[in-house]
């Protein structure tokens, strides 16, 4: 490990972020370009403390799960990730197998996205990445453990997973997450990560299994989803998947229709903000 360089590059790609750039608000005049120390250490979900220290050559090695959170909070390119693995002393992904990395511009239209729940997951589910009203409408994915972040998974093997739901819309969701799973599978016959997910969820949710054995195919592009809040009340959005050049990623939108309670009600949420009150269930 270099911590001396390693210290170097991140105050490098710290200095050359906006707030804008990340979602956040410029608030009041900054002595030096850039983000603050603390601000990075929020974006990758560690403590400003950790850090700090890295940044002085003084912290410890970096796991590779933090060296990806770090990447995305500093916005890397593929290029950037792999040489910031490798200052730490750790071999980087294999770009094929790298499908934890979101592209800074990828991440850059999230962030733009004030009005509107969005979220960026992988094809199997695995939330990436939140902006800040898909954290008020569903609570803070990336803040649980990493086997919680998957929706699937979630969904089938924890009740929590539920709860943002209508009950009586509960089915169709399953049969969605199934049918999608299955699209995904079959394209990616001889990858493990769809196929363990799939042998994981047929022996764990006997609901899973009778939906998997029903062979049903289907990869949702646009549908209308109503999710419970305990604050603002039902909400009935429109969802819009949008996929990425490999359909890797998918970056998922949920807009009101102006003119509705549920729009008034989505304002209202950007006013509640990321309170207490926000349910922990899947985000969608």
């Amino acid at each position: 490990m270099n911590r001396t360089e390693l210290a170097d590059f991140l105050r490098r790609g710290r200095a050359r972020l906006d707030p804008s750039d990340v979602g956040l608000a410029p608030g009041a005049r900054r002595r030096t370009p850039g983000l603050r120390r603390e601000e990075v250490a929020s974006l990758a979900g560690m403590s400003a403390d950790y850090y700090t220290r890295l940044e002085q050559s003084r912290g410890p090695r970096p796991s590779r799960q933090m060296l990806t959170a770090l990447a995305r909070a500093l916005r890397l390119t593929d290029d950037e990730r792999d040489h910031l693995f490798h200052l730490a002393g750790e071999e980087p992904p294999r770009r094929e197998a790298a499908c934890a990395h979101v592209r800074p511009g990828l991440l850059l239209v999230l962030d733009r996205l004030h009005d509107a729940p969005a979220l960026v997951v992988t094809d199997c589910g695995e939330v990436l990445a939140q902006n800040a009203l898909s954290r008020a409408l569903s609570g803070d994915v990336l803040a649980r453990p990493p086997r919680q972040r998957n929706l699937v998974r979630r969904f089938f093997l924890d009740p929590a997973g539920r709860e943002l739901f209508p009950p009586q819309d509960v089915p169709e969701h399953a049969r969605v997450h199934v049918a999608n799973l299955r699209a995904v599978a079959a394209a990616r016959p001889d990858d493990p990560e769809p196929a363990a997910l799939v042998a994981e969820l047929r022996s764990a949710s006997e609901e899973f299994a009778r939906l998997w054995d029903e062979h049903e195919v289907a990869v949702r592009r646009f549908a209308t989803k109503r999710f419970r809040h305990p604050v603002v009340g039902l909400l009935e959005l429109d969802c819009e998947v949008l996929l990425t050049d490999d359909h890797r990623h998918q970056l998922v939108l949920h807009t009101a229709r102006p003119g509705t309670e549920s729009y008034e009600r989505l304002q209202l949420l950007r006013v509640v903000g990321t309170q207490d009150m926000t349910p922990q269930g899947a985000a969608g």
